[in-house]
């Protein structure tokens, strides 16, 4: 989930069983035309004499034909049981008990890993940083190294990112022109509650585990922090769209963010490879005691060397300079430290035990963003365009998050604000959810509490953030934690 930088926060069927079909052959009877062989009664008569009228000559040979099948056939059943007594008996094989996951995911990863065990994330060292100190005491970094080390943490955090895994998967391929984006979005939400095995329904469900924040479906110049919402006009996707994916799974707050994006017109493959060169060299600058300062120049340059042709005009490509990545706290999906995307003058340090989402956006545009409700006229500049497509989207408010300092309880003279506020206490928490989710837990006629939380300052409105009309952007993220030994690119998968 993308974060402003500092300077803008001021503005507000599971693999089918055996079919019992497949045993049906194992019932215990014999072999086909057996009982010729025992019983000698392979000829019933003479099939020339109907009448049974024929003479002994034929007589004699009809029963000595029935003599010679007889015996035969003793003689060939004494073989065979022979046979059967000397030859060894075959092991039976072992039933696979190994079930896959299905289309669309449905199968709880608890299933699928009965070990209890989860894959680990991608390792990279550490580099190598000269002429600095540690900027931690002894006594802050031992408790990093604990946090960070806890077994049981580690693996409730590789399965949250093993759920990430499949169902990005299924999204990659299910995702194409023609669905729209409430379907996409619904199908990401119900994927990750299924393979949690927690459809968050339940009052305080959502706490223990699920969607980090709302699912992000933004096209082409809405940067980031888009998500069908009720009561706004549908999308649907079009195979001319670049489409960022961004969404979050938690286990017990603990968020694994990662992002893709997908296009259906290799005019923007240039784009999307910028984008991944970025964030990939972001990660591999990343570490122990590096400057966020020195990441972010890296992350510039590697994207800065990328131009992306479109309609025969060649953009280059940009990086978004008042988006950034951020590190990861317990609900709390923007930690306080930022990754820029451009080189800054900032000497914050990385630090053992924490960790972050290192996301770059990329932008054939004016590299900037604004918010995209309260300057709705911003994104439809036809003269810098030409090429702007006559669709028109309203993108709406993204999402609404509960702020860090808020109270448990708060007095205030709406009965629908009391009553939202206590709903987002026991289902959200801090984490950041949209009109889509509450409506989900049945609630209705909220809209008056909610502004109301606002003004007060209790909840913050998350916006879209768009740049100019008829651009495209691109993002790519991962969550990786810095651990002692390395860093552990948790959400790391063969897809990126």
């Amino acid at each position: 989930m993308g974060s402003k930088t500092p300077e803008n926060e001021g503005r507000n069927g599971r693999a089918d069983e055996p079919s019992s079909s497949a045993n049906a052959n194992a019932t215990g009877g014999e072999p086909r035309g057996a009982h010729l062989a025992r019983d000698g009664d392979g000829i019933l008569g003479d099939e020339s004499s109907e009448d049974g009228d024929g003479d002994a000559e034929g007589q004699d040979s009809s029963h000595a034909a029935v003599m010679t099948c007889s015996m035969g056939g003793h003689l060939s059943a004494e073989r065979g049981a022979s046979k059967k007594k000397n030859k060894k008996r075959k092991k039976a094989k072992k039933k696979a008990t190994g079930l896959t996951q299905t289309s669309p995911p449905r199968v709880p990863v608890a299933e699928l890993f009965p070990s209890g065990r989860y894959p680990t994330g991608e390792f990279q060292e550490h580099p190598v940083v000269e002429n600095t100190a540690r900027i931690t005491s002894e006594e802050h970094r031992h408790k990093a190294r604990t946090h960070l080390e806890d077994d049981s943490f580690l693996n409730d955090y590789r399965k949250a990112a093993e759920v990430h895994r499949q169902v990005r998967r299924w999204t990659q391929e299910t995702a194409r022109p023609g669905k729209t984006l409430t379907e996409i979005a619904e199908g990401i939400d119900n994927g990750v509650r299924a393979l949690l095995d927690n459809n968050g329904v339940e009052s305080g469900a959502g706490l223990v585990s699920g969607l980090g924040f709302p699912t992000g479906l933004a096209l082409n110049h809405c940067v980031a922090h888009y998500t069908p919402n009720p009561g706004q006009k549908e999308v649907a996707l079009q195979s001319s769209d670049v489409m960022k994916v961004d969404f979050g799974v938690h286990i017990n707050g603990w968020i694994v963010d990662s992002a893709f994006t997908m296009s259906f017109d290799p005019t923007y493959d240039n784009l999307l490879a910028a984008v991944k060169d970025a964030t990939n060299t972001g990660i591999k600058n990343a570490g122990i005691d590096v400057r966020i300062s020195d990441v972010s120049a890296a992350i510039q340059e590697a994207m800065e060397s990328y131009e992306v042709e479109i309609n025969g005009k060649t953009y280059p490509v940009k990086p978004v300079r008042n988006l950034s990545g951020h590190n990861i706290k317990q609900y709390q999906i923007h930690g306080g430290k930022s990754i820029p995307f451009v080189k800054t003058r900032d000497q914050t340090k990385m630090e053992e035990g924490e960790i972050f989402a290192c996301e770059t956006f990329g932008s054939t545009g004016r590299g900037s963003i604004i918010d995209g409700v309260s300057s709705p006229r911003f994104y439809e500049d036809t003269q810098v365009f030409p090429f702007l497509s006559s669709r028109s989207v309203q993108p709406g408010v993204y999402g609404y998050g509960k702020d860090l300092h808020a109270p448990k309880k708060i007095t205030a003279p709406l009965a629908s604000a009391r009553s939202l506020y206590q709903t987002i206490n026991e289902n959200f928490g801090t984490l950041v959810f949209c009109r889509r989710y509450l409506e989900r837990l049945g609630v209705d006629r909220y809209l008056a509490g909610m502004n109301y939380l606002i003004s007060q300052g209790v909840v913050e409105m998350y916006p879209p953030l768009m740049d100019v009309a008829g651009s495209y952007s691109a993002q790519f993220e991962h969550t990786f934690l810095v651990r002692e030994s390395g860093k552990e690119i948790i959400s790391r998968g063969d897809d990126y």
